[in-house]
């Protein structure tokens, strides 16, 4: 009894799947990797979500757009994420927007913990960028920030469709 305790112990932890890479939509997709097939060039594997810049998303439209583009093509190649799952966030997003000024920070709070839920629940590793966005957005407390934030929901629910 004491040799099988033994070897359990000196065994490495098991590593964690991430997304059900076994599903035959990721091999169709090329799995973990960006551009499909290794042997054909795209052996580049997926690093986080790029970090999305507070103050240049509030002072650049182009940037946001190029955000939001960038966002749902990550959805595309990493998740399998419903609109229906985005559009309920999106909404939240809307609600919190039209909170009074004293209670908006509050709601904001409460729509990153339901993002990362969404995130966790059904794996959808492409949004991190938007939840670290939306920290940025909660700290900085600022009206426009929290527009702006709307604004890049909005157009990656357009994109998305």
């Amino acid at each position: 009894m004491a040799e099988i305790e033994q070897k359990t112990e000196n065994r490495p932890p098991r590593e964690a799947r991430s997304g059900g890479g076994g599903r035959p939509q990721d091999r169709e997709r090329g799995g973990p990797y960006r551009g499909g097939d290794p042997r054909r060039g795209g052996d580049k594997r997926l690093e986080g979500p790029p970090e999305i810049d507070i103050d240049k998303l509030i002072g650049d439209s182009l940037y946001l757009d190029n955000q939001a583009h960038i966002v749902v093509s990550r959805m595309r190649d990493m998740d399998s994420g419903t609109k229906s799952q985005l559009r309920r966030l999106y909404n939240a997003v809307r609600r919190a927007c039209r909170a009074p000024e004293g209670e908006r920070q509050h709601e904001f709070v409460m729509v990153r913990a339901r993002l990362a839920y969404t995130i966790a629940r059904h794996s959808l590793r492409s949004l991190d960028a938007l939840e670290r966005l939306l920290l940025q957005v909660t700290r900085k407390n600022d009206t426009r920030g929290y527009e702006r934030f709307r604004d890049l929901f909005e157009a990656i629910v357009a994109y998305n469709e």
